[in-house]
């Protein structure tokens, strides 16, 4: 069930926010719980009765971590529960990989290559792998208790607004929420126009750029130029940003709707002048994720630069493994871990004596060409497009950009490059002084006006987008498949 879904927007969402306003304060975990199980059981009923075994195991596993800090009983149960997380993640989601990967060797041995398993991959299991293993590491660090009732754990993991493609909620931000939350009509106006926003980056700027970006990333090498290159990797660079920040728009909106304040997720990452700082807007939840659980208990960077790097490369090779089974996933975090390493070596401090935008196009190049390794289906599809980007493609295709360039898609990359920067915040905040400014000074007329226009631009972005939903197919976000 996707948040840009006809059944969700107007039939599960009404019916789950009623049935939660109407249940006493001590039964609403119950309603929500429920609905998340209903909610991951529309796409994914098949593995329904593990994800709650799951959850069963780990409330087990954190009771007893609790229960024995400060013994060694507690450090052996975080890693068996640990273990037990990454070994179904493992089976499921890398089995196939590691195995089609040892054919090629096993090939020139003369060996007979092994069968490759078929698996079907859980919806959203990259992401509460991640929600499950910030449970226990906090009540072992004594950040968080553990639950005593199974359902305020449960709720945690399955809560449904971020079970299938997060933000990547850490245990302890929101560990006083389940227990005990206010609900304000603030709250719910602010969640309202939060999801709404979402919602348009994903049916107006996401889906429109993505039109283009999968026809041109589908094309064979002796029809792609070197201008259509560049357009379909300027769009889907628009597409990844705005259908995953749609995404967790429209999440942190719901979650603010039921009185969850879930961490923000971007912060405009394409105004990034380092890919350093890149990675401090871009994909913020798993950053953060990464550093507490995986970084610093590596050893950070207190034990020496060789460390340092070492540490920066292998949290960014997880990285990259954690998006997908595929080598062209695992080149990507690979190309950004080494960039982090040779800025740090010394790039960043001669890149500060440069114009800020020389830094920025570098940066921006930088991403690009890592976007193309991220999109591309293989590693020899990911060099043919780079290839054509230099320079390196054919001159005489029949294919060209001006083919592709209609007005919806100029309108959708001028409009995306506006609101990938922080400008339309700066007019938005300015707005709302100004509305602060004519309620304050009793100015009704100018404070009427004012509602007035933000209601109809919020009604008129989500009414386009219903429009486009139901004139559209079946477009899941690109997260889903992670």
């Amino acid at each position: 069930m996707l948040f840009c879904e006809p059944i969700f927007l107007f039939f599960f969402l009404p019916l789950t926010l009623a049935a939660y306003y109407a249940a006493p304060h001590r039964a609403r975990n119950v309603v929500l719980s429920l609905a998340s199980l209903l909610f991951y059981a529309a796409g994914e009923w098949r593995f329904l009765g593990w994800l709650v075994a799951s959850v069963a195991v780990n409330y087990w596993i954190g009771r007893g971590i609790s229960g024995t800090r400060g013994t060694a009983w507690a450090k052996r149960l975080l890693i068996i529960g640990i273990v037990s997380d990454l070994s179904l993640l493992f089976v499921f989601k890398y089995a196939g990989f590691i195995v089609s990967s040892l054919d090629g060797p096993l090939t020139l041995l003369g060996m007979k290559p092994l069968p490759v398993p078929k698996l079907l991959l859980p919806l959203g299991i990259s992401f509460f792998t991640f929600h499950k293993i910030s449970y226990k590491v906090d009540v072992y660090r004594g950040t968080a208790e553990a639950r005593k009732a199974p359902l305020d754990l449960a709720l945690y993991i399955l809560l449904f607004p971020q079970l299938i493609a997060g933000p990547i909620v850490r245990y302890y931000e929101i560990a006083g929420e389940l227990m005990n939350r206010v609900q304000t009509r603030t709250d719910m106006a602010a969640g309202i126009q939060r999801f709404v926003v979402g919602l348009g980056k994903k049916m107006i700027l996401a889906n429109t750029a993505a039109y283009c970006a999968d026809r041109v990333f589908a094309l064979p090498a002796g029809e792609l130029t070197t201008g259509l290159a560049w357009l379909g990797l300027v769009c889907y660079a628009l597409q990844i940003y705005f259908d995953f920040s749609g995404y967790s728009d429209m999440a942190i909106g719901l979650a603010r709707m039921f009185g969850f304040h879930f961490p923000e997720n971007f912060n405009y990452p394409y105004i990034s002048t380092s890919i350093t700082e890149f990675w401090r807007r871009w994909h913020m939840s798993l950053s953060r994720w990464f550093r507490d659980y995986v970084y610093i208990p590596l050893g950070g960077n207190r034990r020496g630069p060789a460390r340092t790097y070492a540490n920066l490369v292998t949290v960014f090779f997880l990285c990259g493994l954690w998006h997908g089974a595929s080598w062209t996933f695992v080149i990507w975090g690979m190309f950004h871990g080494s960039l982090l390493v040779v800025e740090r070596v010394g790039l960043l401090t001669w890149l500060e004596r440069c114009p800020r935008a020389l830094r920025h196009a570098y940066a921006l190049l930088m991403i690009l060409v890592g976007w193309v390794l991220f999109r591309a289906d293989t590693l020899p599809h990911a060099i043919m497009f780079l290839k054509a980007m230099a320079g390196f493609a054919s001159r005489t295709s029949p294919e060209n950009a001006a083919l592709y360039l209609n007005p919806e898609l100029v309108v959708c990359i001028v409009v995306g490059a506006f609101a990938a920067t922080p400008i339309g915040s700066v007019l938005l905040s300015a707005w709302d002084r100004l509305r602060v400014r004519a309620r304050e000074s009793i100015r009704p007329a100018l404070e009427s006006a004012t509602v007035a226009a933000s209601l109809a631009a919020g009604s008129g972005v989500f009414l386009y987008s219903t429009m486009l939903m139901a004139a559209g197919t079946y477009n899941p976000f690109i997260y889903f498949r992670f």
